[in-house]
């Protein structure tokens, strides 16, 4: 019997007519296997063109830069913002590090904002309550706010938008997860001064790495452009007079990213589609709940990945030795080190079903991870101030991520559906 392949939660996959070995080519062919080239400025229109299409027919006039990683694109936000040691900056705690890591680059401080439950996503609310409780304590406002498409849902972007120009503050928006996602038919990404993609190898489409930054104006795309290449002054040697860094995307990952601008649409309506099949295979499983997006025609995401609660009540096969082992290898579909911990527990963690579920799937060839755990919690940010109403904590502890790229079919939802009801006990 031939053995089941391992699903994993995302991984990109390439255009069936080979579009981005061609562009690759094109790339060594010409010579051009630089941070810069013919693939990079037409990867940057394609995704200008994407970004600047509204639902309505409209168009947006946003320009894009593309870059080495998305991180990188935050970074750089950041200095555009005028970000510098000691600020402080507003950021969604319920989230990936790359979202609030390049604040520390810079010697500022980020500030968590805890999520509202429906979209799991930043709280204007409890925004605008820290933005104006800093300014008590600091005398100074937040110098940017980061919202954050967790797994592709769109954020409140009216609410968030609102608060930010109340206080004349910049939005950032960490797209990273939500390529493609949209609010009121308008791209996320285009409605604050910038928007993060990512095209890492698990996001809608991919690089292999790489990233890029939606700007609103030329001055802004330059400014960005010039930091990204060393920041190097107009003579005919090399002077700076401010720091850059080496960020531009390889014409090599962007002939790669111009042969999936190809499948993007594509790749949108499958994951879309995976959503409403675990929707269907879901509604009779008890205690297991799908994450959706709030019933209101305005919000429209990508649903990079499905992701689903259990109850703490439930049951599952194994759970009786959930974190009796320390982990020894990296957990995940991608490769990397990890640093040994001599506890397998933590103070903030997933409730024991959750990991007990993750092990069972793992033997069952399925990958299911837990949510992020919030940034707050984390012990690099021990000392970060946080604004907190306990929603982010309270869906880590039951939440979890399942598989639903490219790669993923109709028959593997109903395999992994299956499995679900198999660990549960009954």
């Amino acid at each position: 019997m031939e053995e089941r392949k391992t699903i994993y939660l995302c991984l990109a996959h390439m255009s069936n007519e080979g579009w981005e070995q061609k562009y690759v080519k094109e790339a060594f062919d010409t010579n051009w296997v630089v941070p810069m080239g013919p693939n990079v400025n037409v990867f940057e229109q394609n995704l200008a063109d994407f970004a600047n299409a509204c639902s309505d027919g409209s168009k947006l006039d946003r320009k894009v830069v593309c870059l080495s990683a998305g991180t990188a694109a935050v970074h750089l936000a950041l200095i555009a913002c005028g970000v510098q040691s000691g600020d402080e900056v507003c950021v969604q705690s319920f989230t990936f590090c790359a979202s609030s890591h390049p604040i520390t680059y810079l010697g500022a401080k980020p500030v968590f904002i805890d999520s509202e439950r429906e979209t799991w996503n930043m709280d204007p609310e409890i925004l605008e309550k820290a933005i104006l409780d800093r300014k008590e304590k600091t005398g100074k406002y937040p110098k940017a706010i980061i919202p954050v498409a967790l797994y592709g849902m769109p954020y409140d972007c009216e609410k968030i938008m609102a608060v930010a120009n109340k206080y004349n503050i910049p939005v950032i928006e960490d797209t990273a997860e939500g390529m493609g996602s949209r609010f009121d038919g308008q791209v996320l990404g285009t409605f604050g001064r910038f928007g993060v993609l990512s095209f890492n190898g698990n996001k809608m489409i991919t690089t292999s790495g790489g990233g890029a930054l939606i700007c609103r104006n030329d001055e802004d795309a330059n400014n960005i452009m010039w930091h990204a290449t060393q920041a190097r002054d107009a003579y005919p040697y090399y002077q700076h007079t401010e720091i850059g860094y080496n960020y531009r995307m390889s014409n090599v990952c962007a002939g790669i990213g111009r042969g999936q601008m190809t499948v993007l649409k594509d790749h949108i309506a499958h994951h879309k589609h995976v959503q409403d099949l675990y929707k269907e295979l879901l509604k009779d499983v008890k205690g297991v709940h799908l994450h959706e997006q709030p019933d209101d025609p305005r919000y429209d995401s990508n649903f990079w990945l499905c992701a689903a609660t259990i109850d703490p009540d439930v049951k599952v096969l194994g759970q009786e030795n959930a974190y009796k082992e320390v982990i020894k290898t990296v957990v995940g579909g991608a490769a990397g080190v990890i640093k040994a911990v001599d506890s397998a527990v933590t103070d903030c963690q997933p409730n024991a079903n959750v990991e007990a579920l993750r092990v069972f799937m793992l033997g069952k060839r399925v990958e299911c991870r837990p949510v992020w755990k919030p940034m707050h919690k984390q012990p690099v940010y021990a000392d970060a101030v946080a604004y907190v109403n306990g929603v982010s904590e309270g869906i880590f502890k039951v939440g979890f991520c399942l598989p639903a790229g490219p790669y993923v079919s109709d028959d593997d939802v109903r395999y992994i559906v299956d499995c679900i009801k198999e660990a549960i006990v009954k």
